[in-house]
């Protein structure tokens, strides 16, 4: 969806501050946020990335990182009649006047573990990696301008751009938002190289080249020959 998160390329948000020595997380209820996204499998239409993209945009400002995963996640709980508005507010007006008061906490050490290894487990979206799909290596290719109502990995700033095929991946189980009823789509996946004065004008550093992993149906042919092998035919 179109939205404030896709902050790409956007003027007046100032320079990134990147902090040494970052912690993974500077608060302990961030950590727990992480963990109840991770392992409550909230299934919900869109996912949990595009419940954070349909904050409004002056609030989504305001939240740091994991103030919009709490959002999303209390978000979910409400729309899947798991937790009540009434049981929500009735608790966060309990812990206002009792600031004091701890939340309840379970000790099991064995479901900690198997919550830890299930963190490090390694996630396949990978299909089949010797595919190649519609386009080839060294292929000068277009981005669509899509607007989708749901998430999608394709970036607003690329969009319409003209960029070259530099790597094709095989296929991959697609993480946008898939129609209602679907299952998330198999796409062939690539690695394309935008010039940095095709993003962003003249203005752009000299020699500057951004490279963006794209699905399949982000992208469409710029020349009229679609491999070299009809060309030879």
């Amino acid at each position: 969806m179109n939205g404030i998160h896709d902050m790409g390329g956007m003027h007046g948000f100032g320079n990134l501050k990147i902090e040494e020595d970052e912690p993974v997380f500077h608060r302990k209820w961030e950590g727990r946020v992480f963990a109840m996204t991770i392992f409550s499998a909230l299934s919900v239409p869109g996912g949990l990335r595009y419940m954070v993209e349909k904050i409004e945009p002056q609030t989504y400002l305001t939240y740091s990182y994991y103030e919009k995963w709490m959002h999303a996640n209390i978000q979910a709980l409400l729309q899947l009649g798991i937790v009540s508005r009434q049981e929500l507010d009735d608790r966060l007006n309990f812990f206002r006047h009792s600031a004091d008061t701890s939340p309840p906490v379970v000790h099991d050490r064995k479901r900690a573990e198997k919550a830890i290894s299930e963190i490090y487990k390694p996630l396949k979206l990978q299909i089949d990696e010797t595919t190649t799909g519609p386009f080839y290596t060294g292929q000068t290719i277009r981005a669509k301008s899509l607007h989708p109502q749901g998430h999608t990995r394709l970036p607003g700033y690329c969009k319409g751009k003209l960029g070259t095929i530099e790597k094709t991946y095989g296929t991959w189980t697609v993480d946008d938002t898939p129609p209602a009823g679907c299952a998330h789509a198999i796409e062939n996946l690539y690695r394309v190289r935008f010039e940095g004065r095709e993003l962003w004008g003249d203005d752009a550093e000299a020699n500057q080249a951004l490279y963006i992993d794209m699905f399949e149906s982000y992208l469409e042919a710029a020349d009229p020959i679609s491999s070299p092998d009809r060309q030879e035919a």
